[in-house]
């Protein structure tokens, strides 16, 4: 009445694939917690490890115009994910560089998802590089 199957290879796959998600989301994670910019240790994995389950589910259960939707669905809800991110004012807005890492770190989980870890590792490493060195070259405002 009760019963149902698990095919525990494939869930071991699949643990593998949230596991490299959730450690590609992690230098960019560590960074964002580092300068205390909003979002940060809990926020991004869970973004990236959640984005790539939905396509790991998606991928399992639709066709390629299902895929693409799930994918689409994603991209919308990051971004408005990332819109919360964004304080404007009247010296200019807040949050930017955290939104648009917080996409960053979508499209890592659905590269991970499509087993294209050669995109999610360059989305890592690059998103990081450029949180971690691009302050310097930041023009500053006057306050």
């Amino acid at each position: 009445m009760f019963g149902f199957d698990i095919d525990l290879e494939l869930m071991g796959y699949h643990f593998f694939q949230l596991g490299v998600a959730f450690i590609l989301s992690l230098p960019i994670a560590l960074n964002r917690e580092m300068k205390e910019d909003g979002a940060g240790l809990r926020t991004f994995p869970l973004v990236t490890i959640a984005s790539c389950a939905f396509m790991l589910v998606g991928m399992d259960i639709y066709d390629s115009a299902g895929e693409a939707r799930i994918m689409y669905a994603i991209i919308t809800g990051m971004g408005f994910i990332g819109g919360g991110a964004i304080f404007k004012n009247e010296k200019g807005s807040k949050g930017t560089a955290t939104a648009a890492s917080l996409w960053n770190t979508g499209a890592i989980g659905i590269s991970v998802a499509y087993g294209r870890y050669e995109i999610a590792i360059i989305l890592s490493i690059v998103g990081f590089l450029i949180l971690q060195f691009s302050e310097p070259f930041k023009t500053k405002k006057p306050s």
